[in-house]
């Protein structure tokens, strides 16, 4: 039997046999009216309960075991035998777990929770792991409850056990799923066959700027104003081809309700395809992204300001190697146009009356870069004649100002931003203007204009700040080469 083992008389089922006195004959089996005979032997039914206790048992789909009060193994199924392979002959009669099922140093705690269901109510469940016969470890989930005697007193615990790796591994993903999904600081999203969001957690979708179903089935040329194409294209490689090899970032421009903002979002993709299917059926695209803005802002303000430096300072090299202050006056406007700006105008307060009355200020030109062509700076105005700039031209604004102006076109028709670059004596593919005083020895000695075209961003006060550190030199260079207001 695998079942279990009879213990003495206490797994006996059938009722005490009365005592016979000494003077009592044998019975005789073959007297059918002898209470000893075949068909009342009190053998037999025992028999027959103890086979189909050991039947039934086996027959189940779980391993099951059971300990008496004490402790020791009194029952084990096939189940059992099949999970850790010790066989009930080998199990039955033991005392717990120890130094066979389970390590020696658990085997105590081990012992304590499973024999706790003797006198607590209802099951218990635990989770711990097994030792099987060829010394492998088997992850278990246990349903212990006590057996009661018939005096109604804890006689014993009886033990179900079923292997539980696949079914841990499908709550821990599950546990990972929803904790990504609610608790995660970066955005999750998971994005069907068609490019359109399936599943979005909270973070992705106030990054969004939009509610959690709001996002859902809704392009993604909906949700972003820039930055779609590139994505777009992450997305579709990776459904193709898998996962790349490490994160991407990706600029793109969210709606806010403060207008659009540019973030900097460095992503991660996965490719999702079912389980089930024999061969992988594609499900979608995992996006995993956190904003990185301010950290690549910082790192690009900080390249930016390394190669302005830079800028400088090669500039002062070449400039010193100018015999001509006016001829390094230009150097300086040159070597400041790299990665600044598409045009630079340096226009000197005109000399003669108007320069120290309280007439309006009359600026000539004094260099300039060429427009339509690149190349070199070069001087003019050798004329002496006044540009016309209308009142309140950025340029003269700066001049009264003794400071740095910003200005920009408005941009919503080519021809709208053509007329307004024209007006100001400016290129016509002028959007975006930065005028910085250039003075001297407590003097202003003109202005310097920076201009960019369409498709650059305006000025922004670093920008301003690396502007006066280039007019400080062009004023420099000027006031020696005699070309200011005397």
């Amino acid at each position: 039997m695998s079942a279990s083992r009879r213990r003495g008389t206490t797994d006996e089922l059938g009722p005490d046999e009365p005592e016979r006195g000494a003077g009592t004959p044998a019975p005789d089996p073959a007297d059918p009216a002898d209470p000893a005979g075949p068909t009342a032997g009190a053998d037999e039914p025992e028999r027959d309960d103890s086979d189909l206790l050991a039947a039934l048992l086996d027959g189940m789909d779980a391993a099951l075991c059971a300990f008496d009060a004490d402790g020791v193994v009194t029952h084990w199924n096939r189940e059992a035998e099949r999970i850790l392979g010790w066989t009930a002959t080998e199990a039955v009669g033991r005392h717990g777990f120890a130094g066979w099922a389970v390590r020696t140093a658990d085997a105590e705690e081990v012992e304590g929770r499973l024999l706790s269901a003797m006198h607590a109510p209802g099951r218990q469940v635990h989770e711990f792991a097994l030792l099987t016969k060829d010394g492998g470890r088997v992850l278990v989930r246990t349903q212990s409850a006590a057996v009661r005697g018939p005096d109604g007193k804890p006689a014993g615990v009886y033990c179900a056990f079923s292997e539980v790796h696949a079914q841990i591994d499908l709550e821990r993903s599950i546990a990972l799923s929803e904790a990504l999904f609610e608790d995660a600081a970066w955005g999750v999203l998971l994005v069907d066959a068609d490019l359109r969001p399936a599943v979005v957690n909270a973070h992705a979708a106030r990054s969004l700027g939009i509610g959690r179903t709001t996002v859902l089935g809704r392009p993604l040329g909906e949700l972003l104003t820039q930055g779609v194409e590139e994505l777009e294209s992450a997305l579709t490689h990776v459904l193709a081809e898998g996962a790349p090899p490490a994160p991407a970032e990706i600029w793109v421009g969210v709606r806010t309700p403060d207008g659009e903002k540019r973030r900097c979002w460095r992503s991660g993709f996965l490719r999702l395809a079912s389980p089930l299917a024999e061969e992988p059926v594609p499900l979608g695209v995992g996006w995993l992204f956190r904003d990185v803005t301010e950290a690549k802002q910082s790192e690009q303000e900080a390249a930016l300001l390394r190669f302005r430096t830079n800028q400088l300072h090669r500039a002062t090299r070449a400039a010193a190697e100018c015999e001509d202050p006016a001829e390094a006056a230009t150097v300086h406007l040159d070597f400041s146009l790299a990665g600044f700006a598409d045009h630079a105008i340096v226009d000197r307060v005109a000399p003669g009356p108007a320069a120290d009355a309280d007439a309006p200020v009359r600026l000539v030109r004094a260099a300039a870069t060429p427009s339509g062509a690149p190349g070199p700076s070069h001087l003019t105005g050798h004329a002496g004649l006044p540009v016309r700039y209308p009142e309140g031209h950025p340029a003269l604004q700066c001049v009264d100002r003794a400071g740095s102006v910003r200005a920009s076109a408005d941009t919503t028709t080519p021809e709208i931003a053509r007329a307004w670059a024209t007006a100001r004596q400016w290129p016509p593919e002028t959007v975006h203007a930065l005028c910085t005083v250039l003075r001297s020895r407590g003097r202003t000695l003109g202005v310097v204009t920076f201009l960019r075209g369409t498709g650059r961003t305006q000025f922004e006060r670093p920008d301003a700040s690396y502007a006066e550190d280039v007019a400080a030199r062009i004023a420099g260079a000027l006031d020696l080469a005699g070309l200011v207001a005397e």
